[in-house]
């Protein structure tokens, strides 16, 4: 045995010969190396921007996108309508009219009477008075005038903006008739809608401020 360790064999017969120092060594290098903390790479805070293309010789200076903004063109997109009925279209709509109007375009999502939905109930099931009553045309909505501008631009959901001015005033009537507002023979334009009084106007405070405090 003395003289197998002497010459670095193994202590296990038949076994390969090994040097014990030399395993060691390489072994404790191997750990070393596996624990010590992989180097950064080196970042530069400085980001290369691309450059601009330059356009090829033949391109043309205009593309060709858009149109001088005329007064025609403003005109087609200026259709708000404040509550006090500045902005409201020529035209007119009876509720009858209403009617038939509702039947065609909103009656599939809010109900034959404006209650079932599945979409959001457009008339109150309880009184005005008891608030909330829901966020209906009768229990929430503060003018008549504003009610006309919705749904001008978002009415029906699939087709917006599809309803002709006269449907639109029609079909508000109608509502407004459902919820208990304006009668049955009402016609509705410009100058009768905004003197419509919403039963919620008075839940609501305008907020007209120019500068002052965040409360009011």
């Amino acid at each position: 045995m003395e003289d197998r360790l002497r010459r670095g064999g193994d202590l296990r017969a038949g076994g390969p010969a090994v040097r014990p120092v030399a395993t060691v060594a390489a072994t404790l290098a191997a750990v070393l190396a596996a624990c010590s903390p992989e180097e950064e790479p080196v970042r530069s805070d400085a980001v290369e921007e691309p450059g601009v293309p330059a356009l090829p010789a033949q391109a043309p200076e205009h593309f060709g996108f858009g149109a001088p903004a005329s007064p025609e063109r403003v005109a087609l997109w200026d259709i708000d309508v404040k509550p006090d009925g500045e902005g409201l279209p020529p035209g007119s709509g009876t509720v009858a009219e209403g009617r038939q109007v509702y039947e065609i375009h909103c009656m599939q999502c809010h109900g034959p009477t404006g209650t079932e939905g599945p979409n959001d109930r457009l008339v109150s099931a309880g009184a005005w008075d008891q608030w909330p009553a829901g966020r209906t045309v009768g229990g929430y909505w503060p003018y008549a005038t504003t009610l006309f501008d919705y749904t001008r631009k978002a009415m029906p959901q699939a087709t917006p903006g599809t309803l002709s001015d006269d449907q639109v005033y029609a079909v508000v009537g109608y509502v407004l008739h459902l919820s208990g507002i304006v009668a049955a023979d009402a016609v509705m334009d410009s100058a009768s809608l905004a003197e419509v009084e919403m039963p919620a106007r008075d839940r609501f405070v305008p907020d007209d401020r120019m500068g002052g405090p965040d409360i009011r």
